[in-house]
């Protein structure tokens, strides 16, 4: 047995970009969630094994879908022995025996978006879809989408299984929809691929801000989905993601401490990502059927092309923001309008704002709110009320560089007044 630490971390890297992939195929192939689960992690436990170091298949992927393959052979069988094999089980084996092995890397591909698209069935709960894919297409786990949504960890375990249960039960079948089909489904599946960047781009909770592995993974389904359908919003998500990840390189510093908006070197932000992002928000607006997407996509085109705080067109961002409330209100949308409103106004404008919007049932325990208040409070020279919402902030963080920033603002406040 090779027990090279070298080899354990390149599985583990492995692991990290594609075990999802291996999954979905598996999935497809097995009709079971959990048959699928267990399969994939025999293959990863026999690449330890039998992988050499710097010598890794020429195909790690297929490798591991037909290891996977044989894996859930050897189990359905070892299950034989407990139970008589159904002949539905019969059939499978026999199916699998004849896959064949050469998997290429589209059909790979299309199985995420096909799993995706099975998870968004219309037989499904909305409420069970996205926390469905969350976990089973991106590989997060119970703890962190429940944390997502403001919820118990089994609260949303039930929800999964479900969900699983339900695509097993009703025979959902593992297949991307009819182009008569899509427009039903496309809302669902954009907005996990966006709940999927969001956690990449700001984790939840944890150690690290930043998780690249889910916004790599984001923008290469919205890539692929693109490739299926001609759709302004798909377009309008995209250049969302890759101005967002425009950014990556100046949001954190080298002790992974996270650096505002205002405060970033603009020259470390990636001129390809914009310039393609850019186009993209122009041509889902020339469309004119452009949507949620799109819009906030304009917004942070604005930023782009900005080449300072100060030079930034606050009208428009505060224009476009109107836009989003008139047709999908939300406290967050009103919260990040407000900060627009005091970068033009002046802080006490968005103080107006952020004071009435610290009621709301939905932002009463956002940090991000707190935050915004300190800063205002701040600006406005008024130290007492500064670290009042601070340390609100700071009770609510749960990701370790947020609480480090909220500290350093805590810090400053009480510097200033020494």
């Amino acid at each position: 047995m090779i027990n090279s630490k070298h080899n354990d971390n390149q599985i583990a890297d492995l692991y990290k970009q594609n075990s999802r992939k291996v999954l979905a195929t598996l999935v497809r192939l097995l009709g079971d969630f959990d048959l699928a689960e267990e399969a994939m992690h025999e293959a990863f436990t026999s690449a330890l094994e039998l992988w050499q170091p710097d010598n890794l298949p020429d195909n790690p992927t297929s490798w591991l879908i037909s290891t996977g393959r044989h894996k859930a052979i050897d189990i359905i069988r070892r299950r034989r022995r407990f139970q008589a094999l159904a002949p539905e089980l019969i059939k499978l084996t026999e199916a699998l025996a004849d896959y064949n092995q050469a998997i290429s890397q589209k059909e790979i591909e299309d199985d995420q978006l096909r799993l995706i698209f099975t998870c968004c069935h219309p037989a499904i709960d909305p409420k069970v879809q996205i926390p469905l894919i969350l976990r089973e297409v991106c590989g997060l786990t119970t703890e962190e989408i429940a944390s997502a949504f403001l919820t118990s960890t089994s609260t949303m375990a039930q929800r999964i299984v479900r969900g699983k249960n339900k695509i097993r039960d009703a025979k959902i079948p593992y297949v991307i929809p009819t182009i008569h089909e899509l427009p039903q489904r496309l809302d669902s599946v954009l907005s996990v691929i966006y709940l999927v960047f969001n956690e990449g781009y700001s984790a939840s909770a944890g150690d690290s801000v930043i998780r690249n592995e889910l916004t790599y993974e984001a923008i290469r389904l919205n890539r692929l989905l693109l490739t299926l359908i001609n759709d302004a919003e798909v377009m309008g998500l995209l250049a969302l993601m890759l101005l967002h990840e425009s950014r990556r390189d100046a949001r954190i510093d080298q002790n992974g401490d996270i650096i505002l908006l205002e405060e970033q070197n603009r020259k470390l932000w990636n001129q390809s990502l914009i310039f393609e992002g850019v186009a993209l928000v122009q041509q889902s607006l020339n469309s004119k059927q452009f949507g949620f997407y799109t819009i906030q996509a304009a917004i942070s085109a604005v930023h782009a092309q900005s080449s300072s705080t100060a030079d930034t067109d606050w009208n428009q961002i505060i224009a476009l923001y109107g836009i989003l409330l008139n047709n999908e209100p939300s406290p967050i949308i009103e919260l990040n309008q407000a900060v627009a409103i005091a970068m033009r106004d002046g802080p006490q404008a968005g103080l107006n704002i952020l004071n009435k919007l610290k009621h709301s049932s939905e932002l009463a325990n956002y940090h991000l709110l707190h935050c915004a208040r300190g800063e205002l409070y701040k600006r406005a020279e008024q130290p007492e009320q500064a670290k009042n919402a601070f340390e609100q902030a700071l009770k609510l963080a749960k990701q370790a560089p947020e609480q480090r920033l909220i500290q350093k603002k805590l810090a400053s406040l009480k510097n200033k007044s020494n």
